[in-house]
């Protein structure tokens, strides 16, 4: 679980934006770790490319290759020549794969030994929405009040996962690569990438994302993109349910992202570790050609109190079920 507080750090440090297509908010928690090792980027239009970009780094080790890839994947992903040719899933792959490279070649870097999961979406000009991902931190849409992922979680005991890891001379203990590392896939960590015969993408753990696709639609209310600090205590369900019950009590996303954390906070650290760790969270709204204001009355309207609905306020916590997430997604 890692080392912990004997009070957590409830201080929130958010942010809000929006352009013309969408609007956010961002925040993030300490908790009960004794550092913060989250970072996460905003960016509602890239320089003149029409395009938005929003990312969730969960750092472990340290907060070093975090705070590097939060500072530098989106300029990685948009300036290099597959962007600019429209190959968007190929410029996705080629940023996380060059982040490793970049921290290779920094004299200040290449010797850290801590690592992060990584989470974008990347919105088009032309509204199609991609989603990369490597580790276990997570996006989920919500289309007409359901939860849909949009990434698909990289643990050690995944079939292809641990084909790999075994492949590249290393093994699964205890559900953990080497019996150390709980991801298969993660920026930096370079002690799981040793292998000098191997390409990139095939050490036991690598930094080649998973991205899907998805064009938006009228029905696409929101994207929530977060740590598994997070969703270790909600499913993807519960998650949209919480904000969209946050909406429907006229709350504002930026409330809605702090409440959320407090929602999944543990009261103690005797919990199984859940709720215990570092917290980050974005709700990104997708406005659809609607203002802000118009955009939270159809959510607050749209909203249907039920019994399935987590309330507002309530600090029930629960394991998140992974069972059937990876609806209607395409991994390239």
């Amino acid at each position: 679980m890692g080392q912990t507080l004997s009070e957590p750090i409830t201080e929130k440090h958010s942010t809000v934006g929006k352009d013309h297509r969408v609007m956010y908010a961002a925040s993030g928690m300490q908790g009960w770790r004794i550092t913060m090792e989250d970072a996460h980027t905003t960016i509602p239009e890239y320089k003149d490319t029409k395009t938005s970009f929003f990312a969730v780094f969960d750092g472990h080790g340290g907060s070093e290759v975090a705070k590097y890839s939060g500072e530098h994947l989106h300029h990685r992903v948009m300036d290099g020549d597959a962007f600019r040719e429209n190959k968007v899933r190929e410029a996705l792959k080629q940023g996380y794969l060059g982040i490793d490279e970049d921290l290779r070649a920094d004299p200040l870097q290449e010797h850290v030994p801590s690592g992060c999961t990584a989470v974008s979406a990347l919105i088009t000009k032309d509204n199609v929405l991609f989603v990369a991902n490597a580790g276990d931190s997570r996006a989920v849409l919500c289309v007409s009040g359901r939860a849909i992922a949009l990434s698909e979680d990289h643990k050690p005991t995944n079939d292809k996962e641990t084909q790999r890891i075994k492949n590249a001379g290393g093994h699964v203990e205890f559900g953990r690569v080497n019996g150390n590392l709980a991801l298969s896939r993660a920026l930096g960590d370079f002690e799981f990438k040793q292998r000098g015969d191997l390409s990139p993408e095939e050490q036991a753990v690598t930094a080649e994302p998973d991205v899907t696709e998805h064009r938006i639609t009228e029905k696409d209310d929101f994207i929530i993109v977060a740590c598994d600090g997070i969703w270790d205590c909600m499913t993807n369900q519960e998650a949209v349910n919480f904000v969209r019950a946050g909406l429907g009590d006229k709350k504002d996303l930026k409330e809605i992202c702090e409440t959320m954390m407090d929602h999944c906070l543990a009261s103690e650290t005797d919990v199984g570790g859940y709720g215990c760790d570092n917290m980050t969270v974005i709700i990104v709204a997708l406005l659809n050609g609607k203002s802000p204001e118009e955009w939270y009355d159809q959510m607050a309207s749209s909203f249907v109190k039920t019994s399935e609905v987590v309330a507002f306020d309530d600090n029930k916590q629960s394991k998140a079920n992974t069972e059937g997430k990876n609806t209607n997604i395409h991994i390239f």
